[in-house]
């Protein structure tokens, strides 16, 4: 189902039942899975691939060049997962040759209209970046991160799994698992306990989140001993651990 006014590079890749509307352009370099759908005046270009069942509409770019000044023309790549949609105006750019040399999204994320990647991200699953969102370069989110409306995360930032970032939120540093955090430049709020109970956590291993955080941002240790009382907890605790191992493997300093 390839519309007739749609330009289609040679070489591209096109799977089984993939749809491309009017005026969409695809480039050289360019894989498209099985049962994606492309409306119409979308550009892709390569290298990118893109796995099965996704949803591209009009006016979304996906994989053109970094918008880095370093960059200089390297065939660098975006891959992209399964069922994930993109709507209008959205932008995805691959990696830089001073990055990982690729951008990377999982699957069954929601990307809002004007929402941008930037080069070298790593996106988790089931990842929502609503209406105006951006990611500077090198950002990585986990899996179920939600970004409200006009926020924002610096180059080179983590956000945890289950993280919700609220609108306008201006993210500098490392954002640990489950939080909420708000304000610009963001801070932590609490908690994201209804999140946590639409993802099946029990009510015990939310109450065990929250004295967690407690301990780290309430309680008035340092931050070593704050990790140090976190860690001891782990084995009783596991819901905690993807919060100790985050605390352990940030760079650019956490949230506090």
């Amino acid at each position: 189902m390839i519309d007739p006014r749609a330009i289609v590079a040679p070489d591209a890749e096109i799977g089984g039942g993939v749809t491309i509307g009017p005026f969409t352009i695809i480039g050289p370099g360019v894989k498209v899975g099985a049962g994606t759908w492309i409306g119409p005046h979308a550009v892709i270009n390569g290298p990118t691939t893109i796995g099965r069942d996704n949803r591209i509409f009009q006016f979304a770019s996906i994989g053109d060049a970094p918008q880095d000044k370093k960059y200089a023309g390297e065939p660098t790549r975006l891959e992209i997962g399964d069922r994930n949609v993109f709507r209008e105006f959205c932008s995805i750019n691959r990696g830089t040759a001073g990055g990982r040399m690729v951008t990377r999204i999982a699957d069954d994320c929601l990307f809002m209209a004007y929402s941008h990647v930037a080069h070298d991200c790593i996106v988790g699953s089931r990842v929502v970046m609503s209406n105006c969102t951006a990611l500077a370069g090198h950002v990585e989110l986990g899996d179920w991160v939600i970004l409200s409306g006009y926020s924002g995360i610096h180059q080179f930032c983590k956000v945890g799994a289950h993280a919700f970032l609220a609108n306008n939120a201006a993210v500098t540093r490392d954002v640990p698992p489950y939080l909420i955090v708000a304000g610009s430049p963001a801070e932590p709020k609490g908690i994201n306990s209804e999140g946590l109970k639409r993802r099946g956590f029990e009510a015990a291993q939310i109450a065990n989140i929250k004295a967690a955080y407690r301990l780290f941002y309430r309680s008035g240790l340092k931050l070593a001993e704050a990790k140090e009382q976190l860690a001891a907890i782990v084995p009783s605790q596991p819901e905690i651990k993807p919060f100790v191992d985050f605390l352990a493997a940030s760079e650019r300093s956490i949230i506090r």
